[in-house]
């Protein structure tokens, strides 16, 4: 079906409201922001665009550069199959290699940020992405100085070709902005009073889980949260892939383990946000977009917020709250402390696969309101 307009489905009257006191899974309006858009899946001849834009591809452009110098000559990166060349490893090339081998990997740079503007481009004329005026970059690559270099990269050529959008990093490390994004999925008035919450971010090749300290006393607009303690299950790495049921009870496990450990010291909310990815329904089913996970997630027969809550159904004594989102709104919703110089703006995670997201903050739709009625 391609992108998610989801200003299509709200009114504009209703836009300009207050977002709903009670949270919803894959909400398209949130306290601070109006989700306008997540999950697109643009298409060209080719396919999918977002797929020229992701870990394969560019491990796949590398692979490409390599095969051409074979044919010629020696490969200045060895015999080690691209696959197997891990980030330190290209980036240790890059600063201390020979210098042919470091052009190598600065030409599979230079090839796949060419790849990211022109996806970034061509979202930029998509409806609900045509007003953005800043895009943050986060997902595994970004965790990199090959992915630095690549976001710096890319925002040099778009800028070169006329567009004026800004392209940056996203603030916090990627491991941990898709669990701090979670603090944002509900108002913040929830969580007074409490000091920590749980997060779950599942991807497709692992999954993080971790209590995100809020430090609200800190600073009020949380931009001092931060992640205390994480865990991390690399199931791609498994000998075999779990089933979906394992894939459930493993996160069950990890956040039993996180609860217990959060409540030693700290007043923990009895909230667990969770990113997952896919279109996310509002009774917590993911509608499409799960096909990289373990089994069938997309069964209108399974809600993973529910079963959640069936493993750990209190905290403290409390019952416990579950709200899911779309993994790239979560992952971009970390940056909200430090986004407030622009009205409209998005996120895109380069991972297994292109995630995306595009916002219009709450702050700056009043203005403009306001300044409608004035006029």
């Amino acid at each position: 079906m391609g992108t998610l307009p989801i200003s299509d489905f709200v009114p504009q009257i209703a836009r300009m409201k207050n977002a709903p006191a009670s949270p919803a899974h894959g909400a398209p309006e949130l306290t601070a922001v109006v989700v306008e858009t997540y999950n697109a899946e643009l298409r060209d001849s080719g396919g999918f665009i977002g797929d020229r834009a992701s870990n394969r591809a560019f491990r796949a452009i590398l692979e490409e550069l390599r095969d051409r110098l074979r044919a010629v000559g020696e490969d200045p990166l060895g015999e080690t199959p691209t696959d197997e060349l891990s980030k330190k490893k290209l980036e240790k090339v890059l600063g201390e290699g020979d210098p042919e081998a470091a052009g190598v990997v600065h030409g599979a740079i230079e090839e796949f940020s060419t790849e990211f503007a022109t996806v970034i481009a061509r979202f930029l004329k998509s409806k609900g992405w045509r007003d953005v005026e800043k895009i943050v970059v986060g997902g595994g690559l970004r965790a990199s100085r090959i992915g630095e270099l690549v976001i710096g990269r890319t925002a040099v050529l778009l800028k070169s070709s006329g567009h004026t959008v800004d392209v940056a990093p996203i603030h916090h490390h990627p491991d941990e902005a898709g669990l701090i994004g979670a603090i944002h999925l509900v108002p913040a008035w929830m969580l007074a009073g409490h000091e920590a919450i749980l997060a779950v971010d599942i991807g497709g090749s692992n999954v993080r889980a971790g209590i995100v300290e809020l430090h609200m006393t800190r600073a009020k607009d949380l931009s001092k949260c931060q992640v205390m303690e994480l865990e991390l299950w690399r199931y791609a790495d498994e000998p075999e892939k779990p089933s979906r049921n394992e894939a459930v009870a493993r996160i069950g496990d990890m956040l039993g383990r996180l609860a217990k450990r959060a409540m030693r010291d700290l007043k923990l909310a009895p909230f667990v946000g969770l990113a997952c990815p896919g279109l996310i329904a509002e009774d917590g089913s993911i509608e499409r977009g799960g096909q990289n996970l373990p089994g069938n997630w997309e069964s209108s027969k399974f809600n993973l917020p529910m079963r959640i809550r069936e493993m750990l159904p209190k905290i403290g004594d409390h019952e416990t709250m579950c709200v899911m989102h779309n993994d790239a709104v979560v992952q971009g919703l970390s940056e909200l402390p430090f986004i407030g110089d622009v009205s409209s703006w998005g996120v895109m995670t380069i991972g297994t696969g292109l995630g995306n997201a595009a916002f219009t903050n709450r702050v700056a739709e009043k203005s403009v309101s306001r300044a409608a009625r004035s006029s």
